[in-house]
């Protein structure tokens, strides 16, 4: 994907009353996505539902990430993290998710998500953490210039 520089660098707040909320089928398939998923993410709900999750994965995010993310769910724990997604526009937002298994009589059927508002501290100390992760596992990485 190319991306325009000037509006790959545009943060959108989330809201602190904000809640993310979206469900998958078990391969990360949207099935659902709330208002506020649509609204942050700059996507309509009929370009979200039956999307890969992956949709709003930012390129920043290492790889690491989601191994672990599913690595947890798949083992029946609930995962929590820092994850800064990508709208459609380009541009990016940070959350804390909580994502786990929904499960009917015992049998995993989906999974769901749910995003909430992080400060500007959390979101510093982890694209520091984030960069370092990519460098180390030989992602590639940004580099801004300015000219």
């Amino acid at each position: 994907m190319q991306y325009n520089a000037s509006e790959f660098l545009i943060e959108t707040i989330v809201p602190q009353d904000e809640l993310i909320v979206s469900r998958t089928d078990l391969n990360g398939i949207i099935t659902y996505a709330n208002e506020g998923f649509c609204e942050i993410s700059g996507y309509s709900s009929d370009e979200l539902i039956g999307k890969s999750h992956n949709i709003v994965r930012h390129p920043d995010m290492p790889s690491l990430v989601f191994k672990d993310l599913w690595q947890t769910i798949q083992s029946k724990k609930q995962w929590i993290g820092v994850v800064k997604n990508l709208r459609k526009d380009t541009g990016f937002y940070w959350v804390e998710a909580i994502v786990s298994g929904v499960y009917k009589d015992g049998v995993l059927v989906e999974y769901k998500s749910l995003r909430m508002p992080v400060n500007y501290e959390t979101k510093l100390k982890h694209q520091k953490l984030y960069d370092k992760m990519r460098v180390e596992n030989g992602e590639k990485t940004r580099k801004i210039t300015y000219i």
